[in-house]
């Protein structure tokens, strides 16, 4: 796992599959994302390595239900008492109670999830003890007041994560950029890619300076332009 600075308080986690970002308001720790299954202690390995405690963790916004993304929660929460919490339509799925509906391919789109998922642990993982049910329009007590945003389409409950304060964009799965050049684009393996492509174009009217995708390099400067540029194409 690397662990990559951003911003003064802001740091990438890249795993062999997807990536989460570690968010600092003082001495408070914010995780969006969890990473696949095992990667609980490895995370907390991380924020140690930063100079905290994985205690200062209080809270795993996950951005929506897909294993690359849940997969490490519930063994990071055990291990550092921090509240999980996901919109509401995609928490069945992440308590175990219903199984997540499976992507709609685009054909090109298939060999891109059979290599993703030769790289994920087999098997299940550990369930969150409990989660926090989240919906749009919700404001959390994080970087000055972080806006969760629905973004149905990759997931029936993908959300982003807006920081507005500190020009802060996390979309999760909705957007993406490319391994090859970084150029900006929709997500892929979509429930929903109609949706998918108008939920880019929500996130392309905020305001951001800096997006955080769960697949590609961040775009750290004037990342609304690339939003609506991808929006717009």
């Amino acid at each position: 796992m690397d662990v990559i600075e951003l911003l003064p308080r802001l740091h990438l986690l890249r795993f062999p599959v997807g990536q989460a970002y570690l968010w600092r308001d003082g001495d408070e720790l914010t995780l969006v994302d969890a990473g696949p299954a095992g990667y609980g202690a490895p995370i907390a390995e991380a924020v140690s390595a930063l100079g905290r405690d994985p205690r200062d963790v209080r809270r795993i916004v996950l951005t929506h239900f897909h294993e690359d993304h849940v997969g490490g929660a519930g063994e990071f929460a055990a291990l550092s008492g921090a509240e999980v919490l996901v919109h509401r339509l995609d928490a069945p799925v992440v308590r175990g109670e219903v199984p997540g509906p499976a992507p709609v391919f685009e054909d090109w789109e298939r060999p891109l999830y059979e290599q993703a998922a030769k790289l994920l642990p087999k098997g299940g993982f550990v369930r969150p003890s409990g989660v926090t049910e989240l919906s749009d329009g919700e404001v959390l007590d994080v970087g000055g007041g972080a806006h969760v945003v629905h973004v149905p389409g990759h997931t029936h409950g993908s959300i982003a994560l807006h920081l507005p304060e500190h020009g802060v964009l996390f979309t999760g799965d909705t957007v993406a950029a490319s391994p090859v050049d970084g150029t900006v684009m929709p997500g892929v393996l979509n429930l929903d890619r109609p949706a998918v492509l108008a939920a880019c174009r929500r996130l392309a009217e905020l305001d951001a300076e800096v997006a955080c995708f769960g697949h590609g390099d961040p775009v750290t400067r004037r990342a609304a332009e690339a939003l609506r540029a991808m929006a717009h194409a």
